[in-house]
Order: structure tokens, then sequence, then C-alpha cells
């Protein structure tokens, strides 16, 4: 995917996270279209994730401006897939467990609390220290499979 196409998909997704963020009802007309959009956003995070992953495990050379590029994207798309568990989406949800919509307080927190790594993980990539973003994305891949491991469907 070239640049100007991935630009292009973050800004459309930001605009419409921050329509949600700004209190406006669901933006989604379909509950299927709800569940294309977290998909969407939860395949374009693990793609960028998966990049830093790459350095931080010695597959590829480290780059220090290919991280913190990586990392910024991480920690916006990090923000907008819980809109895409909503209401209704439970009926359509292929991969998902029901307990995101029967424990929405703690699915909420477990959200919140990557969206809180992902910050970590861009302040660390800013540092050009390979430990610290070593130390970073580790924590951030944890939260990442305990959520998975509650609400994730294998």
């Amino acid at each position: 995917m070239n640049t100007q196409r991935v630009t292009s998909f973050v800004v459309g997704l930001l605009a419409l996270g921050m329509s949600v963020a700004a209190g406006a009802q669901t933006p989604f007309a379909r509950a299927e279209d709800a569940v294309k959009y977290r998909q969407g956003t939860l395949f374009a995070l693990s793609h960028h994730f998966t990049r830093i992953g790459a350095m931080v495990n010695g597959r590829v050379p480290y780059d220090a401006r290919a991280a913190v590029e990586n990392a910024e994207l991480v920690a916006v798309l990090a923000k907008l897939p819980a809109i895409g568990f909503g209401p209704g989406t439970q009926h359509v949800s292929r991969g998902a467990k029901p307990e995101i919509w029967t424990e929405q307080a703690r699915f909420k927190e477990q959200n919140d609390h990557f969206v809180v790594e992902s910050a970590r993980l861009l302040a660390a990539a800013k540092t050009n220290n390979l430990d610290q973003l070593k130390a970073a994305y580790a924590s951030t891949a944890a939260t990442c499979k305990s959520c998975h491991d509650a609400y994730r469907n294998n």
C-alpha cells in the first residue's frame, strides 16, 4: 500500500473517529458497516504494529524514522476500533466474543489501556532508542494479547 493511500485512509478514519468522539450518534447506518469499519481499522493497526515488531525482533534493520511513523499510526488507530463494537453489532460479528457486549465496562477498560500503551509506544519510538522501543513494544503487545484472549474467538 503506498503512503498516499495509507494517509488518505487514516485521514478518513480520523474524521469518522473525531465525529464519534465529539458526541455524534453512531456513524454507521448498518451494523455490518460498523463491523467492516472496526475490521479495517484493526487490519491497518496490525499492519503498522507488525512493522515495528519486525524491527524490535531483528527481522528487519532498525529504522528510527520508520519506527516513529508506524508508532504514530498505531497510536491514532488504537483509538478507533472500539466505536465499531456498538449496540447491534454483536449479531453480525464473526470473530468477537459476546463478552464484549456483556462486559462493556471491562472491555472499555481494556481498550483504554491499549490506547495508553500505544501512546507509550510512540513516546519510546521518539527516543530513538531501540531498547526503549523493545520494552514499549512488548508491553503494548501484551495488552493486545490480553484483550484478544478475553474477547476474540480464534
